[in-house]
């Protein structure tokens, strides 16, 4: 017997029209321009910038070093990222982490598949991490923004940056601003060390180590980061050696001088027309003879130091990324004597500055 749906059509009726099948509705929408272009943009632009967010997202979670452990399941993961009650809505962000092949998911239990993703949930490569939800939160914002932002007058705020995150970022730099520091600091003898911007205190902690007689004072304008470089350098027994301050340290009103002042990434911080005044006012706290070292990222680098210079450029607070001809004039013009440059990364644009308060003895 011949059910409903399989009746044949009344003699004489018209023929139902045929669907086309899937390939030639591809090749339809192949002729498209926009959908040529969307496919393209998809590829190139898409993906990875979903890739990067989740990425981001997954790191800073702490997702990926939960699943460096061992794989787990939906259950075991929302107790653990503190989400009981959000399993389902996890699962949606875990599923999408699949799709993009960031994570693997067998026998209902998550895991990390990417070579990024794993590289990521290294404990030693913090500082690839605080650089990817730098460029995401940050970078990204205004690259996509800016048009935004100059019809609107708007510019970004110091609380629109999150002091951590620069902090463990900038730490991509460290041998860099490590090797700098090794070109000024006497390994022997009694050193006064003040470090302007002092972040988590590394490079306290790797001066202190070089010298084992050098002491002096950290100081950090944000008082969440001044906190964390304190609770650093007493895990690191170095709190009886270095004290830790919160403030501008350039008026917190010192009742000595400094045989070395260090300033690493943070010049950028005062305003181009402000930065000669802010160099004497630095100068004022060097001891006679004494050096100051300016690490810094500079004009003219790579796209991603150009990013980082659009947005301080659309900050209202500081100014662009020096250039380096520009802050060597500046820190003679502060009177600072053997105000020299020296590159520190080949082929990049992070530069170390020096000066002599007076000469060199």
């Amino acid at each position: 017997m011949t059910s409903a749906t399989q009746r044949p059509a009344p003699a004489g009726a018209p023929a139902a029209p045929s669907s086309p099948g899937p390939f030639r509705t591809l090749l339809t929408a192949l002729r498209s321009r926009q959908i040529r272009a969307l496919m393209s943009l998809s590829r190139a632009f898409v993906a990875p910038v979903n890739r990067s967010a989740f990425l981001t997202g997954a790191a800073s979670s702490g997702l990926l070093r939960e699943l460096a452990a061992q794989p787990a399941d939906l259950a075991s993961l929302a107790r653990r990222l503190g989400l009981e009650d959000e399993a389902d809505r996890l699962r949606v962000w875990l599923d999408i982490g699949v799709k993009l092949g960031d994570l693997s998911c067998r026998q209902e239990k998550y895991a990390l598949r990417s070579r990024h993703a794993k590289a990521l949930a290294d404990p030693g490569n913090d500082a690839v991490v605080g650089a990817l939800e730098e460029v995401t939160r940050f970078h990204f914002t205004v690259l996509r923004d800016a048009p935004d932002m100059l019809r609107g007058r708007r510019r970004y705020s110091l609380g629109d940056q999150d002091g951590t995150v620069i902090a463990r970022s900038s730490m991509i730099v460290k041998p860099f601003v490590e090797a700098a520091v090794d070109r000024v600091l006497t390994r022997q003898g009694q050193v006064r060390l003040l470090e302007i911007g002092c972040g988590s205190g590394l490079y306290v902690r790797h001066a202190a180590r070089r010298n084992p007689q050098l002491t002096g004072v950290a100081v950090d304008l944000q008082p969440e980061v001044a906190a964390l470089a304190a609770r650093n350098l007493a895990d690191w027994g170095l709190s009886e050696r270095v004290e830790t301050r919160a403030g501008d340290a350039l008026k917190i009103g010192f009742d000595e001088t400094f045989d070395l002042v260090t300033m690493h990434q943070n010049i950028y911080y005062f305003p181009v027309a402000e930065r000669v005044e802010a160099l004497r006012a630095v100068r004022s706290l060097v001891a006679p003879g004494g050096r100051l070292l300016i690490t810094s990222s500079c004009q003219g680098g790579s796209a991603s130091l150009e990013a980082l210079n659009l947005w301080l450029t659309y900050a209202d607070f500081g100014g662009p990324l020096p250039e380096e001809n520009a802050l060597v004039e500046q820190m003679a013009q502060a009177g600072f004597s053997e105000a020299r440059s020296f590159r520190v990364v080949p082929g990049e644009q992070f530069i170390a500055f020096t000066g002599v308060n007076g000469r060199a003895s």
